[in-house]
């Protein structure tokens, strides 16, 4: 997604529309740079705070090489949903490294809240890196009338826009 005079900038009801599928999915898939230019594809489970998300990977992987160099990333996660509501979301962001010991608990934190079934991904150790995807654009994509309409959004701070957010959206359909 590039800047356009189609983004807008993001609402309430976009939020909690995103809210709700990011909230509702596990899997991801993120796109990366390589050194060469070819872009490199995976799916990996996931973690959203907010608008964030976040994710695990080894340490001594292609994709967190290729983060390091080039921390432009898109992510594509699809929902099924009801007529109105959004059933997938393109994300254009950057990915950074979390080496905050107190931000990698809390993300532990989330998961074992959310996902109790779920062992932490214990990322203490120096074999795994647990990165975060902070989005700059979001395309959201829902279906109307039968029909896919999407509505591209530009992002500020997106831990500002999730504060005090109801996560129950109403007519999501007057988004698109």
């Amino acid at each position: 997604m590039s800047s356009t005079s189609r983004t807008t900038p993001i609402h309430g009801g976009a939020v909690a529309a995103i809210l709700k599928l990011l909230d509702s999915q596990k899997l991801m898939t993120l796109a990366v740079n390589r050194a060469d230019g070819r872009p490199q594809a995976a799916t990996l489970g996931y973690l959203n705070d907010g608008l964030n998300l976040y994710f695990v990977t080894g340490r001594d992987s292609e994709k967190l090489k290729n983060l390091t160099a080039d921390p432009r990333v898109g992510v594509a996660v699809r929902g099924v949903g009801e007529e109105g509501e959004a059933v997938g979301v393109s994300i254009d962001g950057r990915a950074e490294e979390v080496t905050d010991g107190d931000e990698v608990k809390r993300v532990n934190d989330l998961i074992i809240k959310r996902a109790p079934e779920v062992s932490p991904w214990a990322p203490g150790g120096d074999a795994v890196a647990v990165v975060k995807v902070v989005p700059e654009e979001i395309e959201a994509v829902a279906v109307i009338d039968g029909r896919s309409r999407a509505q591209t959004f530009s992002i500020g701070d997106a831990d500002d826009l999730v504060k005090g957010l109801s996560y129950e959206p109403s007519a999501v359909a007057r988004l698109f």
